[in-house]
């Protein structure tokens, strides 16, 4: 492919496929080695980025960052420009995803993620995903004739809450495009299901599973790995498996850093910036390591888990497995890691037992200290291994080299439901916020961050004040009304119906709904629900 550049070629974490180009990479989602698609390199950066971009709209960035990973050959300029403007149009906030000073004194900044049509982060990817899927399918349908097949899309996800509604909000009404949804059925907060349920449209089908997360998310990889059954459905995927996910998270990474490096002349002269990211599939604080490693400076991440800790005890052990099989990892908070299997938590869109996106890591630290940073089928092969044992055994262990690498990138908290709850409160109460109100989710990034700023405190109280720290605000708190009202229900002042529910959430819980109900996690069950839908849609 000569028309593309290496960072605009993917290959897979697996070692099963090389040079496929963006449009292959978005709409197989997952590769058919049961491996995650990357790209064959990660681009550098332009000699005059930071003149050239720091006054630039989000969209712009987008449009800069984005045409580094797909070639015009693929997607014209005015096109890219064009779906770019188009996704972020559904946006409530003119910067897409503003930059909120919380904490000025302790150098704490919130990133809004959450002025989407579902009020998620979810929003800032899957808005574009749609659009791409929609650009993609109407390219192939083109030409066709009366009486041939159409290219249809079957659109198969897993869900603890916000990627489903951000799914199907992407894709309602879209022509050629069937979307089916599982959710653990009780395990995600009311006004997610309702966002989800209670959207009628002929091609949205909500599948409540009785089971947990991870259950869905073994049923949508199944069938993506079945060969004969992908082709024949053209299953694509809106989890964060698909990387054009975590491709459109790598502006926001951008936009923040500009919102506090703007005012210098020099990249040189900007402040250390830490990321605080509440992690549960990895791909958000993902799409930051992308960035750094193009050449953003990030001075760390550091990837914030509730209960759900599989990150928390690789960082600290560099043993990566489903169950803490040692009960050695106890948390600054004094409570040991959960041993039991995935624990129901006050942010249930992190319950997740594995992190699907860490392959993708696993595959660069791979590469880099166990490769020589050249040979990528031998990191591809080494993946490979490891997923295989953590498949078999439910456990896999990396060598010192391929830790160390990845403790030189990432730093890692563990916060309880007791501490999350904590930090609502004190957020609220404490007057430089201005009775800021978070969601759980992002409690568990700010109470991570303020442990992160402590440490660099303690550590060098001069650098500490030539720093400064983003964590990322995931959700609106009003998807979260049980945790919200937990915290702040006996604090003065505070009220849930006057100072969180938007207007759009007004008896949201009230409408109509549509979902199937299966039993058990089941593939095949799921398999046969997804034929007979299809068949009463292609009918209609």
């Amino acid at each position: 492919m000569a028309s593309h550049l290496p960072s605009q070629k993917y290959l897979s974490t697996r070692g099963g496929s090389y040079g496929l180009t963006f449009e292959e990479a978005v709409l197989k989602g997952l590769a058919a080695d049961g491996g995650l698609f990357i790209p064959e390199e990660i681009p550098a950066l332009p000699s005059n980025w930071f003149q050239a971009w720091k006054d630039l709209s989000f969209q712009e960035l987008a449009y800069e960052i984005l045409s580094l990973y797909i070639s015009p050959s693929e997607i014209s300029s005015a096109d890219l420009r064009e779906l770019i403007n188009r996704s972020y149009a559904t946006f409530r906030h003119p910067e897409v995803t503003p930059l909120h000073d919380l904490l000025p004194e302790q150098h704490l900044h919130l990133l809004e993620l959450f002025h989407g049509p579902t009020f998620a982060f979810k929003d800032v990817a899957l808005q574009f995903v749609g659009n791409l899927f929609e650009y993609f399918l109407q390219r192939k349908n083109k030409n066709i004739k009366e009486g041939e097949q159409r290219h249809q899309l079957t659109v198969i996800g897993a869900t603890s809450g916000d990627t489903g509604s951000a799914a199907i909000y992407g894709l309602r009404g879209k022509k050629d495009v069937s979307v089916f949804i599982l959710h653990p059925k009780g395990r995600v907060s009311p006004i997610q299901e309702a966002q989800m349920t209670t959207v009628l449209d002929s091609n949205v089908h909500n599948v409540a599973v009785e089971g947990t997360f991870d259950d869905c998310q073994d049923i949508v990889k199944a069938l993506f790995s079945d060969p004969v059954y992908n082709k024949t459905r053209n299953l694509a995927a809106v989890n964060s498996i698909n990387w054009a996910r975590i491709l459109a998270q790598i502006t926001y990474y951008f936009h923040s850093y500009f919102n506090i490096a703007r005012k210098y002349s020099s990249a040189e002269e900007v402040p250390a910036i830490h990321y605080i990211v509440p992690t549960g599939n990895f791909g958000d604080i993902l799409a930051g390591y992308f960035g750094k490693r193009m050449g953003l400076p990030i001075e760390r991440l550091h990837i914030s888990t509730n209960a759900n800790d599989i990150l928390d005890r690789f960082v600290k052990t560099g043993v990566y497995e489903k169950h803490d099989s040692t009960g050695a990892v106890v948390d600054e908070d004094g409570v040991q890691a959960d041993t039991s299997g995935v624990k129901e938590t006050l942010s249930p869109a992190m319950d997740i037992l594995v992190s699907s996106n860490f392959e993708r890591l696993l595959w660069y630290l791979a590469l880099e200290a166990e490769a020589g940073n050249t040979d990528k089928a031998a990191a591809g092969s080494i993946v490979n291994a490891w997923m295989n044992s953590l498949k078999a055994t439910g456990r896999t262990k990396v060598s010192a080299a391929v830790l160390d690498t990845c403790r030189r990138d990432f730093g890692s908290q563990r916060v309880s439901n007791e501490e999350t709850v904590s930090t609502i409160r004190n957020i609220f109460t404490d007057p430089a916020t201005k009775a800021y109100i978070l969601d759980p989710h992002s409690a568990v990034g700010v109470a991570g961050a303020l442990r992160v700023i402590a440490a660099e405190k303690e550590k060098d109280a001069a650098r500490f004040e030539r720093s400064q720290f983003i964590a990322l605000s995931t959700a609106h708190p009003a998807k979260f009304s049980m945790a919200v009202d937990l915290a702040l229900n006996e604090i003065e002042g505070y009220g849930f119906e006057e100072l969180v529910r938007p207007k759009e959430f007004i008896g949201l819980e009230d409408r109509e709904k549509r979902v199937s109900v299966l039993d058990r996690a089941d593939k095949e069950l799921v398999r046969a629900l997804v034929e007979e839908e299809l068949a009463k849609e292609y009918a209609a």
